[in-house]
């Protein structure tokens, strides 16, 4: 089917355009209106068409793969059919008829079977030849685009047709075939511990249930006899479940039942639970295994992605990103997204859930998140312009762990800013490197940021025992005072921040909240307020963490921003 896409960009400040060798699963990720579902409907209409429109956003060229002659040939036997007694055809047509798994419909066409095949086995065939070819109709009937409203109505009742036909619905294929219907039983026996089976007991129609017991055969599920009758009483119909038990069902059902060969489903974790998206992305990958097919999926659903991964079926993953009127394009390695899976610190902070937005803040402890993304909602509230849009805090468990999670989220190409306070710098040697490496600072400017971290150290032991907590720098003679300034400023360019004043609980002073590290995040929330209508509520103002967050924003923001790796 599909071999290659090109992209229209690549990743930021590069000239160089993302070529992929699609694999049989592509799942685009990123922000919100990153161009994910775009992508799926660009891709949708070169499968109908043939065509790569001029006007697309995101793809500059998709390309077919070539097929094996024999292969080919075989898959077409498999739905040519005889003409009609008083049909004619030329002898070098042949007639197919296949079950459209996007519209439920049976598509039958003549077509000059020797052109077909010609066309199927050119290697690379240009857009130009697709455009008007006979392979982009083969290409339509085995394309299907699942989105978040056709999806529940997969599995709502159909007319039965003649079963000596092409069947005329996924439900008639099903109905049909014993092996596919067992197939599909069997996962959702996994997923619900229900069974779910077929009922053709209103005369000439097919409906599905889910039975809390198994048929005892194929003849009792598929009869119309007293048994058949009492069985299917039985069940739970189809329609009176869940809407994630619709859309889960309807989903396994249109891929085992209508064969697609080009799947496109935006945001497939739609109305389900995510150990149901986990699940539903493992058997779609496992569907995909040793065959042609292809699967492009939009998410934001870290446990649908994990789905996909643990399927061990060859896969992609493409982040997407757009803002300020620049759009960007980057695989990301599979390996990486692994160890974010697998490693037990990064799993349990939900640092997967980075892929889903612009930016991310980690904080060194629970109650820095807490108070930084406060601190942020309120900006946003009061539409600040330093208010950070669409990002994610996360809180590692100590200082040190913070780079743990900022690196490698930036290798996936994400803005990830780490906050520390300032007794950061009493850790030199490898602690202090894992913060430099973690940052991505050149390697060569790292003895010269170990010897700065050192003798602002030593000025601060001697201006002060407990310089943390009484001021940080501002403990500090002017002289030394500055020159630590300009050495924070420095990691800030690389999106590292220290708390310049000392530590959390020196932000808010007016509040007059005493710095009790159990206490204290409790108490100026408290005084912070709840409701924006009161007086009592702490509104941004100048100066202090507001500024701060800004100076944050701006670097989030920057096109130029260093300690991002291309």
């Amino acid at each position: 089917m599909i071999d290659k896409i090109n992209f229209k960009f690549g990743s930021y400040n590069t000239n160089t355009f993302l070529e992929l060798d699609v694999t049989p699963i592509t799942i685009f990720v990123g922000p919100n209106n990153s161009g994910k579902s775009k992508a799926l409907i660009e891709i949708e209409n070169f499968c109908r068409t043939g065509k790569v429109n001029s006007k697309n956003l995101i793809f500059d060229e998709i390309l077919y793969s070539t097929n094996k002659r024999e292969e080919f040939v075989t898959e077409l036997e498999k739905i040519e059919i005889e003409p009609n007694s008083n049909e004619e055809i030329k002898s070098e047509e042949t007639i197919l008829s296949k079950l459209s798994p996007q519209t439920n419909e049976v598509k039958r066409f003549k077509i000059n079977k020797e052109h077909l095949v010609y066309e199927s086995i050119s290697k690379n065939a240009s857009v130009t030849m697709y455009s008007s070819s006979l392979y982009s109709r083969y290409v339509d009937i085995f394309t299907i685009r699942l989105d978040g409203t056709n999806r529940l109505n997969l599995l709502s009742e159909k007319t039965a047709g003649d079963l000596q036909k092409t069947p005329t619905s996924n439900l008639s294929q099903l109905f049909q075939r014993d092996d596919l219907r067992q197939q599909l039983r069997n996962i959702i026996f996994e997923a619900f511990n229900k069974f779910f089976v077929i009922d053709p007991t209103n005369i000439g129609k097919l409906r599905v249930g889910l039975s809390d017991t198994a048929p005892r055969n194929n003849e009792v599920e598929r009869g119309w006899g007293d048994e058949s009758v009492e069985f299917h009483k039985k069940s739970l119909p189809i329609s009176d479940a869940s809407d994630g038990v619709k859309a889960f069902c309807g989903i396994l059902s249109t891929i085992i039942a209508g064969d697609p060969k080009v799947m496109l489903i935006d945001e497939p974790e739609a109305f389900l639970h995510p150990s149901l998206s986990n699940l539903l992305g493992k058997e779609i990958g496992k569907s995909l295994n040793n065959s042609n097919k292809r699967l492009f999926a939009s998410t934001h659903s870290s446990s649908f992605l994990m789905g996909c991964i643990q399927s061990n079926s060859p896969l992609n993953i493409v982040r997407l990103t757009y803002k300020n009127n620049n759009s960007t394009a980057r695989v990301l390695p599979k390996e990486k997204i692994i160890h974010l899976m697998r490693n037990p610190l990064l799993r349990s902070t939900g640092v997967l859930s980075g892929l889903f937005y612009d930016a991310v803040i980690v904080t060194e402890a629970d109650s820095d998140r807490a108070f930084y993304q406060e601190i942020n909602e309120r900006l946003l509230y009061k539409n600040d312009p330093r208010g950070i849009q669409n990002c994610l805090f996360l809180n590692a468990q100590n200082k040190q762990t913070v780079w743990d999670i900022v690196k490698p989220l930036r290798e996936l190409g994400i803005p990830t800013v780490g906050i520390v306070d300032i007794d950061v710098f009493k850790e030199g040697g490898s602690v202090f490197t894992k913060l430099l490496e973690g940052a991505f600072i050149p390697k060569l400017q790292h003895n010269s940021y170990h010897t700065q971290r050192k003798a602002i150290y030593d000025a601060l032991n001697l201006a002060d025992n407990n310089w943390k907590r009484n001021g940080g720098i501002m403990v500090l003679e002017e002289e030394n005072k500055q020159a630590s300034i300009n050495f924070i400023n420095q990691l800030q360019e690389f999106g590292v921040f220290i708390v310049k004043n000392g530590e959390l609980e020196s932000w808010l002073a007016p509040l007059n909240v005493e710095k009790n590290k159990s206490t204290w995040l409790l108490n100026t929330f408290i005084k912070m307020g709840e409701d924006p209508q009161s007086s009592e509520y702490l509104n941004p103002a100048k100066g202090d963490v507001w500024d701060y967050m800004g100076e944050i924003n701006s670097w989030l923001t920057k096109e130029d921003r260093l300690g991002i790796p291309q």
